[in-house]
């Protein structure tokens, strides 16, 4: 098992925000009226925290080489919806680093899940990522 794992790679805040919500809504083609009358967020919102997120610092802080790095999976379990007005602070952590043979040599693959907890400290979501990093050529 590699040191790495338990480790917290970033914190990042993020409010569900009105204007927000509308723009994922447009930007996916989100039909349910739900969206605008009650305010509930579309799936995949907390997607925008990696604009807040120093993704290149995380990498190298990880001992990955940027350019040979490929998204295998994200995923997301819920606990609840998101709605309007939530504060979500996400902590992420490395859950699983392996290697595992490929056609073209040794692939480390870095799980990384995020927490989103809301005020009162209850994860909402649950988002896993692995981090493929491709053999040096």
């Amino acid at each position: 098992m590699s040191e790495l794992v338990g480790t917290t790679v970033d914190v990042v805040e993020l409010d569900v925000e009105r204007g927000k919500v509308l723009e994922m809504v447009r930007a996916t083609h989100a039909l349910d009226p739900a969206h605008i009358k009650r305010g509930l967020a579309t799936a995949t919102h907390v997607v925008v925290a990696g604009h807040h997120r120093d993704q290149r610092g995380v990498v190298e802080g990880l001992g990955l080489e940027l350019a040979r790095i490929v998204v295998g999976s994200v995923g997301w379990t819920y606990a609840r919806p998101l709605v309007v007005g939530d504060h979500l602070v996400g902590t992420r952590r490395v859950v699983a680093d392996d290697t595992r043979e490929g056609s073209g040599g040794t692939l480390r693959l870095v799980t990384l899940e995020t927490a989103w907890t809301d005020l009162r400290g209850q994860v909402v979501v649950t988002q896993r990522e692995v981090l493929v990093e491709r053999p040096a050529r």
